[in-house]
């Protein structure tokens, strides 16, 4: 049986979290929500959806997604799959099925959920994030051979897989880190396309400048590490 775990990190997401929660299919084993500094019902929420929750204070997407490994690798069952989601509803939980089943039906190592426009919103995505997207897919393409189209925060990997990359990114660019790690270890990977509405709540990244400058630094940072890494 696949044992499938999802990390949810979240900061302040009271009126979106259970929704989320509530939608993951059932086939998942537990889900995990960190709560990075929210000070609101965030925590209170999740746990009333029946979900485990962590706290991290250190504040970044990174940090509470390492937090949520570092629980996972404290348990005695270790799960096939991990997948990260985010908690403000933007993505469709339900939708995680598809997101796995290219790692169990044809054993890829990893999967993306691609936001592309025919599934999209209008508004759900701003035109700084719709051009970071294409700005990183495209240098990643360029420099490294990737076939990736979008940054999305919803995906899956192998758990084994995913302990061999060595994370280390605590803010925005947790994202690009996986992706570039992934091509540099030759990894089998997929995008699947996926449906994305507007989230619930202001985002943080790209809902202010600084956060949407910072996260675009921290994406291109990463990219010009590994152009001159050997």
């Amino acid at each position: 049986m696949i044992k499938i775990k999802v990390i949810i990190p979240a900061f302040n997401e009271a009126d979106s979290i259970a929704h989320v929660i509530h939608a993951i299919p059932k086939t998942v084993d537990e889900v995990i929500v960190v709560s990075n500094n929210s000070t609101d019902a965030t925590e209170v929420n999740a746990k009333a959806a029946g979900a485990t929750v962590l706290q991290e204070t250190n504040k970044g997407y990174g940090y509470a997604c390492l937090k949520g490994m570092d629980y996972v690798s404290s348990q005695i069952e270790k799960p096939d799959i991990i997948v990260f989601l985010d908690g403000d509803y933007s993505d469709y939980p339900e939708e995680l099925t598809q997101i796995v089943a290219p790692i169990i039906n044809d054993n890829l190592d990893f999967v993306i959920g691609a936001r592309v426009k025919e599934k999209r919103e209008k508004g759900s995505m701003t035109i700084p994030q719709i051009f970071g997207n294409w700005l990183a897919t495209s240098l990643m393409k360029l420099l490294f051979k990737g076939n990736f189209t979008d940054l999305g925060p919803f995906r899956a990997i192998k758990y084994d897989k995913l302990l061999a990359l060595n994370m280390e990114d605590k803010t925005y660019g947790w994202t690009v880190e996986m992706q570039l790690k992934v091509l540099r270890h030759n990894y089998n990977y997929i995008e699947v396309p996926v449906n994305y509405r507007n989230r619930i709540g202001v985002s943080k990244v790209s809902g202010t400048i600084k956060g949407a400058i910072f996260a675009g630094a921290k994406i291109l940072g990463w990219i010009l590490k590994y152009s001159v890494k050997k």
